[in-house]
């Protein structure tokens, strides 16, 4: 704490200096941009290229190469963190805005998940090293100690300001994201992968399957090896169940390295920097409206998803599969359009808010705007495609109506949703009432005074007490509505924490479901038949894992506005 020195008390520079420092952190920034370009390039052109048997490039080739980013990754994070340590000028300020606790603790809970993959992975591919590369098993060892490293170097550091060492702190963050980055195209394309395996074995015999591995689709080397004991299933089916945990952890910390690549070499004025502490006041001036609506929401989703695994994944037969399609998009039906329907009451509630604009400087609250944005184009993809599919497909059943109201409704949600959050964002955080004058505010400490023996030591005149003290005199009907004046002000953020409430839980469920393996858009026929087995599961893969992020980043943003 002794560190962090406001700017407002640093001594004025002449003008020169700080153009030239500007100039020189755009020229910082712009090689360390180049420098994650290149590198996220060459990953990307990796592992695309590794997952198709005809193109000389193999999965170990990726693992390798990923292997080697997350060492280095992990060699200059010691170094910033004993840098960072003896020197006392390092870090004169800190981002209040950056890194919170709920962000931080959602790092953690992802981050435990994804060391549980790597004990599976190393499990698994221990089964049968003798016929696998060794970087096969080498890959998730380095991966876990990646894991370990990052978190607590992001649980740290996540504030920080760093003034030395500025271009080696800029590449260096960087890397650590485009590492992040790669190893999440890894996991999307490994995964894509192995639900187009498991969707052919159920569909073929082992015999065809094994020549259709060897007429294009990439094989792991692990699928040439025979996984029979039950232990190593185990390991197998257990860290691809695991895999969307390590997909969101990879995006997480992404977004908070970002952060703190932008605050590097930052001065940051306190008198106008707010701080927000979260308070976990969820039960404090509430109706309870939004939290019982909300857990309802949970409870069946979490029944429905119990119901669409079991019919959908466990059973073969077609009236069973459409059941549980139909009962899939009924509930998320009603769900979207009460979360459509409340982000609307929001941003009318919004008009009446005398709260002025937060127009000062928060990168944080920038790429808060541009992840809601940028990650609810996953899902507007999604549905764009399944709109123009069913449009153009015949003939029209009940799915399909329910799959296009789906769609449509989709594509509302998020867009009322955005708006509601991002407006929330840039207001200045809610204030007590400050118009009332000094006596009244000592008025406060009365709540539980007994009002008629306040009016028994007014004179029958009418005349006002007045104290020997020389205060002003006070009535008796003054300290009444000093009483009741704040219960009149506050029915606004009453009504935005219930609304908040309930898209937060809301929110939660529609994360789970597509993490857990509810995905119709494998399971729907329109999309498969009018895009082909290859194009459409491709196309969800990509897009889906960023809807999933979108949901988690709703939830934080939530968190951090109105809880």
């Amino acid at each position: 704490s002794s560190q962090i020195v406001s700017f407002s008390h640093q001594p004025h520079q002449p003008p020169s200096t700080p153009a030239s420092k500007e100039v020189w952190k755009k020229g910082g920034r712009m090689f360390s941009i180049l420098l994650a370009v290149h590198l996220a390039l060459l990953a990307c052109t990796l592992v695309s290229s590794g997952a198709f048997e005809k193109i000389a490039v193999h999965d170990y080739d990726v693992f390798f190469l990923l292997t080697v980013m997350m060492l280095i990754v992990i060699v200059w994070i010691i170094f910033y963190l004993v840098s960072t340590s003896r020197c006392p000028d390092a870090i004169l300020c800190r981002d209040s805005h950056a890194g919170p606790i709920w962000l931080r603790g959602g790092l953690i809970l992802f981050a435990i998940f994804s060391l549980v993959m790597d004990v599976f992975k190393i499990g698994y591919y221990s089964s049968f090293y003798s016929c696998l590369s060794a970087i096969k098993i080498i890959y998730p060892i380095v991966q876990a100690i990646f894991v370990v490293v990052q978190t607590y170097f992001l649980w740290i550091s996540a504030k920080d300001c760093v003034h030395v060492h500025l271009n080696v702190t800029r590449c260096g963050l960087m890397l650590t994201l485009t590492t992040n980055l790669a190893v999440w195209m890894s996991a999307v394309t490994d995964e894509s992968v192995h639900k187009a395996h498991s969707k052919l074995k159920k569909n073929v015999t082992e015999e065809i399957f094994r020549w259709l591995l060897k007429a294009g689709m990439r094989s792991s080397s692990a699928e040439e090896c025979n996984c029979n004991s039950q232990i190593c299933q185990i390991f197998k089916n257990g860290y691809f169940w695991l895999y969307p945990f390590n997909i969101e952890y990879s995006l997480f910390a992404s977004a908070m390295v970002y952060v703190m690549w932008k605050n590097v070499g930052r001065f940051i004025d306190h008198h106008s920097h707010h701080i927000h502490h979260l308070k976990f006041r969820l039960f404090r001036r509430t109706f309870f409206v939004g939290i019982v609506l909300g857990l309802i929401i949970l409870v069946s989703g979490l029944g429905v998803l119990i119901l669409y695994e079991v019919q959908v994944n466990s059973s073969t037969e077609f009236s069973k599969k459409s059941q549980a399609l139909t009962m899939y998009y009924i509930f998320n039906i009603v769900c979207l359009g009460l979360m459509s329907l409340v982000c609307i009451g929001g941003s009318v509630i919004y008009r009446f808010d005398k709260r002025d604009m937060d127009r000062h400087k928060n990168p944080t609250r920038t790429l808060d705007v541009a992840l809601l944005m940028g990650a609810a184009l996953g899902q507007y993809a999604i549905s764009y495609y399944s709109i123009v599919a069913i449009v153009a497909s015949t003939p029209r059943d009940t799915i399909s109506a329910l799959n296009l109201t789906y769609a449509l409704l989709m594509i509302a949600q998020h867009t009322f949703q955005n708006i509601f959050i991002i407006e929330g964002l840039h207001r200045q955080p809610p204030k007590e009432d400050h118009k009332h004058n000094s006596h009244q505010k000592d008025l406060y400490g009365l709540t539980f005074i007994n009002i008629n023996a306040v009016s028994l030591r007014v004179p029958d005149s009418g005349s006002t007490l007045a104290p020997s003290t020389g205060a002003e005199a006070i009535h008796p009907s003054d300290l009444v509505r000093s009483l009741t004046a704040p219960k009149k002000m506050n029915w606004r953020r009453k009504f935005l924490r219930e609304i908040s409430m309930f898209l937060l839980l809301s929110n939660i469920i529609l994360w789970i479901m597509p993490a857990f393996g509810a995905r119709p858009q494998f399971d729907n026929d329109t999309e498969l038949n009018f895009y082909g087995d290859s194009m459409w599961p491709a196309i969800v893969d990509i897009c889906l894992p960023f809807g999933i992020f979108y949901r988690m980043h709703a939830v934080a943003s939530l968190l951090e506005v109105y809880i």
